[in-house]
């Protein structure tokens, strides 16, 4: 079975991002696949090379980051709602004036065209926030 997660929860404020990475995880080591992690509203903080822990809490961007790379995950974060939070790849931070961008390698931002497009090509969208 194909997958397709939407986060809607930011890493530490809620449950929402640790339990869709504990699902992906199982998805993955289950045999099947995920078709696309489609970050949105709060959710996109999980894709902040910003977010800093102690040593004794979960990274969780980072872990995301791992998980993408590790198994070619297609990750998109919605360009609205990154823009919002302040969330930017280097182009959306040179569009906009800012001193630089702040997204993790592996994501890249795009619409909710791209939503739409994992909702019609995976089997099941799990929502998570």
């Amino acid at each position: 079975m194909n997958f397709a997660l939407l986060i809607l929860g930011p890493p530490y404020s809620t449950q929402a991002s640790a339990s869709a990475l504990r699902f992906a995880r199982a998805v993955l080591s289950g045999g099947h696949g995920i078709y696309r992690l489609f970050f949105y509203h709060d959710g996109v903080h999980n894709a902040s090379a910003l977010v800093s822990t102690t040593q004794d809490e979960n990274n969780l961007p980072q872990q995301w980051g791992e998980l993408i790379e590790q198994h070619q995950l297609d990750s998109v974060v919605c360009i609205a709602a990154a823009t919002r939070r302040g969330v930017l790849s280097e182009q959306e931070a040179k569009r906009l004036g800012k001193g630089s961008g702040n997204l993790n390698p592996g994501h890249e931002v795009s619409g909710l065209g791209q939503l739409v497009d994992a909702s019609i090509n995976a089997d099941r969208v799990i929502t998570f926030g």
